[in-house]
């Protein structure tokens, strides 16, 4: 049995829309792409803090490698990454992944998305949707 602790989601980017597109920016610089609070109450041992991102972006120039981050306080607690091409009918994805915090102190916690661009000479940008919910719960002893 686990109990609801705090639940958060934001939706900056609701649909596709190239017009209102940014590019990812070159790594090591990072773009921020989405964040929201989540709030554990005292004596909340043990948890777990279940996060969901999609982001929606197209490829515009080669194969872009993009690393998506997720930060809890500053601190990197998830990564990975997707190669994106510009090429054809293989322009446009929704990259969707999943991570899990555990055991996450008291307290209110911001947690970031992030998007960086690893390859040079290659241009990728997030033209929506953008997605990120967060459900903290309290799991069994």
């Amino acid at each position: 049995m686990v109990r609801i602790l705090d639940k958060a989601a934001v939706q900056p980017r609701r649909s596709f829309n190239p017009a209102k597109s940014f590019t990812i920016r070159r790594s090591p610089s990072k773009s921020g792409i989405a964040a929201i609070p989540i709030r554990i109450p005292m004596n909340s041992q043990p948890n777990r803090v279940d996060l969901v991102v999609s982001v929606g972006v197209r490829g515009v120039k080669g194969i872009g490698q993009i690393r998506f981050r997720i930060f809890r306080g500053g601190k990197e607690i998830f990564n990975t990454q997707q190669g994106i091409e510009s090429a054809g009918s293989e322009k446009n994805y929704v990259v969707t992944f999943q991570a899990e915090d555990r055991n996450v102190r008291a307290g209110t916690h911001g947690y970031t998305v992030t998007a960086e661009n690893l390859t040079a000479n290659t241009r990728v940008d997030v033209v929506g949707p953008i997605s990120f919910s967060g459900l903290a719960v309290k799991t069994r002893n």
